[in-house]
Parts: structure tokens; sequence; C-alpha cells
């Protein structure tokens, strides 16, 4: 086996400094030991490990995506979203006492103070963004839940990661009934997980809303795949935030705004809104043809990471075929397959290694079960919790250092200052 070191040679002087590979990685540290006036480049993070986790892997170059090591295909066909959150946080699926005090706690924690919802929610404008209001809202929650503050006490910890969890689709759909201005809808704890976020969406006068079992399953699968993916933006933006040492509903909303983006929680609106430009099956060539001369972009194809097929991709495509069975197609679905056929039997895409992502169908789906296109990155926010609070509970058992970059200094150089009237 070849020596697991990298040797550099600093030109500049003849010398020559052998620093170990650990885990595919170098320490920066030992690197600044050798080099000190030399920092890395990297914009966006491209190369550069920020931490160390053990709670994601994620290959793409082969299209692989594990939690705690299990593949996402198996969690999906066979676990539940809150099994998985268990496993995220605890890094071992529960047992079956476990898994019944678990769905428990988190079901007994989905109501919110009702001065949230009157007081904070309601006093926001009629036509409020769903997202921006749940941003404030999870920021709020630390004014309720004082105890937040005791980040170094795990008891206190479990208690806000349990609220953070059950609340999320609680807060989501208040931001959504009161952005259509209907009334708020309170949880029901007789329902499962998925199921009582779709009742708090969607009921009206009916004494218990019962949703359509294939699309309570469709949508626990869904927020199975977004539980959480490595060390995304949202994730840094938590682990940043966290690494202050802020309460985790600050931490979470942070996560939650760096979700806001469109380049972020906010693709796969990018791709209805494509779908609905192309507008018919006769128009795809020619859409096709228009990205390829630089006229336009296929969106919900290529990822940051995955330089093969998103493996979450292959199993929100089945899922959409369930949830169409129940709901009707989609009329986009026909334009989304062609623009996949065409798209991976052409060498231009091919060639750049531009394969669907979980994106690219989701958004059919959202859209199928009637979530307005606003909805979309609070339905990615509302899963992603359960990660982004393993990765909370991970840098603090950690002790990990506060964030703070370097940075590459291109400004001018030492001037005098000149009084205004010399200017």
């Amino acid at each position: 086996m070849a020596d697991e070191t990298i040797t550099i040679t600093d030109n500049r002087s003849g010398e020559r400094f052998d620093i170990p590979i650990v885990d595919g990685g170098i320490a920066a540290s030992s690197w600044r030991k050798a080099l000190p006036d030399v920092l890395f480049f990297d914009p966006g993070y491209l190369s550069t490990a920020a931490c160390e986790s053990a709670i994601t892997y994620l290959d793409g170059e082969e299209g692989i995506l594990r939690y705690r090591g299990y593949p996402i295909e198996q969690l999906a066909e066979r676990s539940t979203y809150l099994e998985v959150a268990y496993l995220l946080l605890n890094g071992e699926l529960p047992t079956p006492a476990q898994n019944e005090s678990w769905l428990h706690d988190i079901t007994y924690h989905t109501f919110i103070h009702e001065n949230v919802r009157k007081r904070f929610l309601e006093g926001f404008h009629y036509d409020a963004h769903p997202m921006g209001m749940l941003v404030s809202a999870v920021a709020a929650l630390s004014t309720f839940y004082l105890d937040a503050k005791e980040i170094h006490d795990p008891e206190s910890r479990q208690k806000q990661i349990v609220r953070l969890i059950a609340k999320m689709p609680t807060l989501a759909a208040a931001a959504h009934r009161f952005s259509v201005g209907m009334p708020f809808v309170y949880p029901d704890n007789s329902l499962s997980f998925p199921a009582n976020f779709l009742s708090m969406m969607w009921k009206v006068a009916e004494p218990r809303f019962d949703a359509h079992p294939a699309l309570v399953r469709a949508l626990d699968v869904l927020f199975i795949l977004h539980a959480d993916h490595e060390q995304n933006c949202s994730t840094t933006a938590m682990r940043t935030v966290g690494s202050a040492h802020a309460d985790p509903y600050s931490a979470c909303a942070a996560a939650a705004a760096a979700l806001y983006g469109p380049r972020h929680g906010g693709a796969n609106e990018a791709v209805i809104r494509m779908l609905h430009d192309i507008g018919s099956l006769e128009n795809v060539p020619a859409f096709i043809a228009g990205v390829k001369q630089g006229r336009g972009r296929l969106q919900g194809f290529g990822h940051r990471v995955y330089k093969s097929y998103d493996p979450r991709a292959a199993i929100v495509k089945k899922v959409a075929g369930e949830v169409f069975e129940v709901t009707g197609k989609n009329p986009f679905l026909d334009i989304a397959l062609k623009l996949e056929e065409e798209a991976l039997s052409d060498d231009y895409f091919v060639s750049r290694r531009l394969y669907p992502n979980v994106d690219f169908y989701s958004g059919l789906i959202y859209q199928a079960m009637g979530f307005p296109i606003e909805m979309f990155p609070v339905l990615f926010a509302i899963p992603r919790t359960a990660g982004w609070m393993a990765h909370w509970v991970e840098l603090l058992e950690q002790d990990a250092k506060i964030a703070r970059p370097r940075q590459l200094y291109v400004g001018a150089d030492q001037r005098q200052y000149v009084p205004i009237d010399q200017r």
C-alpha cells in the first residue's frame, strides 16, 4: 500500500513537506504548519471539508446516499420519516420501545403556543410568503422556550429537538392557511406525522380529515429523502450559527433562511416553471436545442455533488407514479418524461454528467397533491429539521470551533485619509 501522505515542495525555498492523508483528507493545520503564509482559496467550499461527521455518507461519483450507513433505497422502501429522524439523531434505528416513546413525544408536542399563532403569525401581511413566515416563527420560538439556551444540558437539548421536529409541520400548515385566508387547524394526535400535516393543510369542516393512504405514504417517503444531505448550504448555515453556541431555534431559522434561496430549496419550483414555459411535448426538442446553444437552462438536472444519477431521483420517479394513480396525472408529467428521455440520450448532457436530481419530479408530486409552489421550500424544511438537529448535536458533542473562515484580501493597499473638502 502506498504511503498515505502528500509531499509538497515550496519552490521558493526548496523545502519539502510530507502531510498525512487521513480519511481521504489532509488537515489544514498540517498545511498551515508547513506553509503558514499560504491559504487555500476555495469559493463555495468545493474542495474543503469544514467538519467531521458520522451522519450521512454521500458518494457523488457512484450515486450513493446513506444515512448512518443505511442505503437511502432501503430506508425509503421500508422505514418511516420519524424512524429515520431517530436514526439520524441517535445513530441507530430505534427498538420497538424506543420507537413507541419517540412517536409519543413527537405526537404530543405538535401544538404551538397560542401567542405564536394569534399574536405572531397573524401579524404578518395578508400576502406574506409562507417560507418567510416559517423562518420568522422558528426563530421566535427561542423566546417562548427560554431553556433552549441550555445547550450543554442533554435533557434540555432533547426537549428542543422534539419541539422543533414536532412543531415544524404545525407552523408550516399555519403559514399556508394564513396565506390563503383559511382558519388555523389544530393538530390531530390520532394521526401519523405525515397524515397530521395533511389534515392541518386541507381540513375544512369535516370532523376528521383522512388523507388517501397512498398520499400519506408518498409524503413520508419524500420526507425521508429530504431528511439530510451532508454539508449542503442550509446545513452549513446551521453549523455556522450553531458553532457560535446560539440556541437551536436560531440555528434552525438560519438554516431555513438558507433553504429559502431559489438555488437551494426553490429548485423544484424552477422545474415546474420550466415545464410550464415549455408548454407541450412538441416544444421539447426546440427547448433542448436552446439549452445546448446557451439559451435557457435544463432545471432539475445536474447537482453540485452527484456526477451520476441522483439515487433519490429514481425513488421519487416511482413515487410520482403512485401519486398520480390517486390524483390523476400531472399535465406536465409527459413533458418531464420526454425531457428526461431526450437529455439522457444526448451526448451533450451525458458527457457533462447531467442527470435528473431529486427536484426534477418532487415538484410534480407536490403540485399534484395540491400544494402551491410557494410551499415547496416549506415542504423541504419540515423533514430537513431532523438532519439539521442531528448536525447541531454532533457539533456540540465535538466541541467544534466557532466558524471563522479566512480570506484572500484583494483590496487597496494602505491609503491616507483625505479631508472631504479636498476630494
